[in-house]
């Protein structure tokens, strides 16, 4: 199961809501998820981002999407970026990653995995607590 499916037929208008003093919006977290998941990537690519400074630059300021279309760009995104991860996976996965020695590409992968994960029982429980929780025709579970 991919952690995608927790963003399944979500109506954008519900997804910059914050219920119970959530410290987070969905939207806010799937920017974070974004985030983190190119940070990744990238350096899986031989690439070397920048490391934010602080946390706090790694979650969107913004609470909601503009509309539906920049929702749906930011799903697709998310979706790419784990495509992008499942090919990785195919290569090498002892080899160090370059801007980051010690670390294993196979490592790197974890972390992507683990992130998601995390973040995808976030987003469930905020749906759950929206009321937008099963996806349709997903019964109460994965």
């Amino acid at each position: 199961m991919q952690p995608a499916r927790v963003f399944e037929g979500l109506d954008w208008r519900l997804v910059g809501l914050r219920p119970g003093g959530s410290p987070h919006s969905i939207w806010q977290i799937l920017g974070h998820m974004i985030f983190w998941q190119d940070f990744s990537l990238a350096q899986l690519r031989g690439e070397d981002p920048p490391v934010p400074e602080h946390a706090e630059e790694s979650w969107p300021k913004e609470e909601a999407p503009r509309d539906e279309a920049e929702w749906r760009r930011a799903v697709e995104r998310f979706i790419a970026g784990l495509d992008e991860a499942m090919r990785l996976a195919k290569g090498d996965l002892t080899a160090e990653i370059h801007a980051r020695p010690g670390r294993t590409r196979a490592e790197s992968l974890q972390m992507i995995a683990a992130h998601n994960s995390y973040h995808a029982g976030q987003v469930v429980l905020l749906r759950r607590m929206l009321g937008a929780w099963p996806p349709p025709g997903g019964g109460d579970t994965w």
